[in-house]
């Protein structure tokens, strides 16, 4: 018996990309909750099955772990706005976990440009 080819199989991406912008106006126009400042969603992971959602955020300012349990607190909202806006037959639960990446291009950026200063130094 040949496998069943799947139907569309960049779905999950589209999917995951249609969460990240309707997360992103859901939190910055509907979300009243003070401890949730300026976030920004980075990445969203769909697992295969749309039953769960990673959602991968930065903060321009806050802290990350006061910011990360309101958003999982405020998630069932959330995730009830989702389903209002997507086409779908299951709305993904969701988990909001904090990116340190921009972080970490920074200080990095920050070893690097005082390693070149020291190399010219020595030069």
């Amino acid at each position: 018996m040949p496998k069943r080819k799947a139907a569309a199989p960049n779905r999950a991406f589209k999917v995951a990309d249609q969460i990240q912008r309707d997360l992103t106006e859901l939190i910055a126009r509907e979300l009243k909750d003070p401890r949730v400042g300026m976030v920004t969603i980075q990445a969203v992971e769909v697992t295969p099955d749309y039953a769960h959602a990673k959602i991968y955020f930065s903060l321009l300012v806050g802290d990350p772990v006061v910011t990360t349990e309101a958003l999982n607190q405020g998630a069932g909202f959330l995730r009830n706005g989702l389903f209002k806006r997507l086409q779908i037959h299951t709305v993904p639960t969701l988990h909001f976990l904090f990116d340190r990446t921009t972080e970490r291009a920074a200080d990095m950026n920050a070893l690097i440009a005082q390693a070149v200063a020291s190399r010219s130094k020595e030069e």
